[in-house]
């Protein structure tokens, strides 16, 4: 069961609707169920004209005249409740309790309180309702109708568990804000395949998982031929606050831009959410964003080197000195070593550098400027520095990549999700809200994922999983190390960009492990008792299962998950790789210990 609350003006403009035939005429027998008095003495009477509606308009609208100038500005409070098309047809009685409830825990209208505003509650049709109140009580005071839609949504679901109707998801800020009515017409009129809401949702969380700062954030907006507006603080000069993004050609009836700020396309797309993944609790840059993983297990020493020559280079082009440099690098959230002369002590000859590593005591691997490039040394770049002329252009990532190290960082992506996937499985038998961060990371991946190979069931299922994404109520989860991996897997995506021929094992490699990934993140989400996440999860999943990119390929394709005992389940969850149970074959005897084989004569997905 599921409330909207809309405003309106006029009651009696409402009431003519609801009782009126409706747009297709589904509006049948419209009768008043309940209300702040007997529904029989309400029921407007029926004349040689029709319905008259005047005694009911104004027994709802006399308590505005005591407000006065103090009246909202939309009075009337209507408040449409439907049941899901499987739901039992519920009586009148029902209905009746169904509106009192809702009635009641928004603190509009409650059992006792007798000089509560008035209402009404008219059924036109088998599965739904419409209350319909004014935002006045009869004492004078103006109601409060703050957060109105939560306690709509409790009181639906509490109605469930009283009726036995299905099921649906609390009021936990984990969905994104869908298109209007409006916006997806007007996509349908301009012949957009989704409206701008939607394809500023994708931008925005692409950029944002390939970013490390806000800088680049921004950069990566506009990169992308968005506009974007930032907004600064009245208090402290220069310092931004917010932002808000727009498409070319988006335009209102003015003739400009249409504009939705990051809250408007979900509630981690804020710039205080966003600078969370950059920043910690000290406002110092995260190592999660950094420009590689945490440690060195899921890259390749081919990929180790293409990372670090991109950044190095991209700092080198941002800079100017060797002190400028220095900074860059760090800010990069590289490791760098300094190589100092012999004979005078204090002048700095060369450098290396390295990627971050997790665990402490580990030696990470270095890398001298020379050695990712010859016009990478250091004395080539101080000559680069000294030359006159205009500043060099900051070199894009993806111009400087053979197509072996793109599939270099397909199979480093591939092992870091199966990583995260082995990772988020050491946590169902114990304590499966420790993997939050990699199920919330898992959304970058995936999106990215989308980007990068350019696949339409991959952009679905980052769609559908958007939701099984969020901490309920916007929190941000600490990092761990599953969710660097997926982190990294997002990186290393956004740098590769796409390969030519998509139907390489890389490629598939990559898609199968995420659908193992979608399929454990689903698994958690029940164990967490979020059936509306773990319903998303389950749909990006079977979304992920038809990209068929590799008809041909050896890569085994994950099946779909088999029921099983959950004490199997739990015996099982350590284990990173995918499994099946144990088959006989014809004699009796096991057949395999290992995954279910192919049954011939069917084509493999």
């Amino acid at each position: 069961m599921i409330g909207k609350v809309l405003r309106g003006v006029r009651v009696q403009g409402l009431l003519r609707y609801l009782y009126g035939p409706g747009a297709n005429g589904e509006h049948r027998d419209p009768h008043i169920v309940a209300g702040f008095d007997d529904p029989i003495d309400l029921e407007p009477p029926v004349g040689p004209g029709g319905r008259d509606f005047r005694r009911l308009d104004g027994l709802l609208t006399q308590p505005l005249a005591l407000l006065g100038e103090r009246n909202y500005r939309k009075p009337v409070w209507h408040c449409a409740v439907r049941a899901a098309p499987e739901d039992p047809i519920l009586t009148d009685a029902q209905w009746a309790q169904v509106a009192r409830e809702i009635m009641h825990r928004t603190g509009l209208a409650s059992d006792e309180d007798v000089e509560a505003v008035r209402w009404i509650a008219v059924r036109h049709a088998d599965d739904h309702v419409h209350i319909v109140a004014t935002l006045a009580r009869s004492d004078g005071v103006r109601p409060e109708v703050w957060n109105d839609g939560y306690r709509v949504r409790d009181a639906c679901r509490a109605m469930e568990d009283r009726f036995g109707l299905r099921s649906t998801a609390p009021a936990d800020r984990t969905a994104a804000r869908r298109p209007k009515r409006g916006e997806t017409e007007k996509a349908v009129r301009r012949g957009r395949a989704v409206p701008s809401r939607t394809l500023l949702h994708r931008t925005v969380q692409t950029a944002a998982a390939g970013a490390r700062t806000e800088e680049e954030f921004f950069d990566r907006l506009q990169a992308e031929d968005v506009l974007v507006r930032r907004r600064f603080s009245q208090r402290t000069a220069g310092q931004v606050t917010g932002y808000a993004v727009a498409l070319p050609g988006d335009v209102n009836a003015e003739g400009r831009p249409i504009w939705y700020g990051g809250g408007k396309l979900a509630a981690d797309l804020t710039l205080p959410q966003l600078r969370r993944r950059w920043t910690s609790a000290d406002n110092s840059v995260r190592t999660p964003s950094a420009v590689g993983p945490l440690d060195g297990r899921h890259l390749s020493a081919r990929t180790k080197r293409v990372v670090l020559r991109t950044s190095v280079r991209r700092a080198a082009d941002e800079s100017r000195t060797i002190t400028q440099f220095l900074h860059r690098l760090q800010d990069e959230g590289l490791r760098v070593k300094l190589r100092y002369s012999r004979l005078d002590p204090g002048q700095i000859t060369g450098y290396a550098v390295a990627l971050p590593t997790e665990r402490d005591g580990e030696e990470p691997t270095w890398f001298p400027g020379s050695r990712l490039a010859d016009e990478l040394s250091l004395s080539h770049l101080r000559r680069s520095w000294s030359a006159d002329g205009p500043r060099p252009r900051p070199t894009a990532e993806r111009d400087e990549l053979t197509p072996e190290d793109r599939q270099a960082f397909y199979d480093d992506a591939a092992s870091a999700a199966a990583y995260a996937t082995a990772e988020i499985r050491r946590h169902l038998a114990t304590n499966p809200h420790a993997a939050q961060d990699a199920c919330w990371a898992a959304s970058d991946a995936l999106r990215v994922a989308a980007r990068a190979t350019g696949n339409r069931h991959l952009n679905r299922a980052a769609d559908v999983y958007d939701r099984a994404a969020r901490a309920p109520y916007g929190r941000i989860p600490r990092p761990t190390s599953a969710g660097n991996a997926l982190r990294t897997t997002a990186r290393l995506l956004g740098i590769a960009g796409s390969i030519r021929n998509r139907t390489t094992v890389s490629t598939v490699l990559l898609v199968a492990n995420l659908v193992t990934l979608l399929d454990t993140i689903a698994e958690v989400r029940r164990l967490q008792q979020r059936r509306a996440q773990a319903d998303a999860a389950r749909t990006a999943a079977a979304h992920a299962r038809e990209v068929r990119l590799a008809a041909r390929s050896p890569v085994p394709w994950p099946r779909e998950p088999m029921a099983s005992p959950s004490q199997v389940n739990l015996a099982m969850a350590g284990f990173p790789t995918p499994w099946a149970p144990i088959r006989p074959d014809a004699t009796g005897r096991p057949a395999s210990t290992g995954p279910a084989q192919p049954v011939r004569g069917r084509r493999r997905p």
